[in-house]
C-alpha cells in the first residue's frame, strides 16, 4: 500500500535539529522524499507499524507532529503531480 508520511518538527533547538535529521533519515530507508518533509513509502502492513513505532520513537510528540495518509494499493488515481518536480512511479525500479 501506499503511505504518504508528512511530519513537522520543532528545530528551535539543536534537540529538535537532531530529531528532523533522525526522521527524515528513517524514512528516506523506506521511501521517497517527494517534498521537504513529505514522503511517499510503499510498505506492507507490518513495515508500516515498525515505521511509525520507529518515527514515534524518535519525535517529541509534546513539540513535533507526525502524520501517516494511507492511500492503499490503488493509489495511482488518487494522486495528482503538477509542477517542476519530476514524479516517480513507486513500484518501478529506483536507481541509486
Amino acid at each position: 500500500m501506499l503511505v504518504l508520511i508528512t511530519y513537522d518538527v520543532n528545530t528551535e533547538d539543536a534537540a529538535g535539529r537532531k530529531r528532523l535529521r533522525q526522521i527524515a533519515k528513517k524514512c528516506v530507508d523506506y521511501g521517497q522524499r517527494v517534498q521537504n518533509s513529505v514522503f511517499e513509502c510503499l510498505l506492507d502492513a507490518g513495515q508500516c507499524r515498525s515505521l511509525q513505532a520507529k518515527l514515534v520513537s524518535i519525535m517529541d510528540q509534546e513539540k513535533d507532529s507526525l502524520r501517516f495518509y494511507y492511500l492503499g494499493n490503488q493509489y495511482e488515481k488518487k494522486v495528482e503531480h503538477f509542477g517542476c518536480k519530476n514524479t516517480y512511479q513507486p513500484e518501478d525500479t529506483l536507481i541509486i
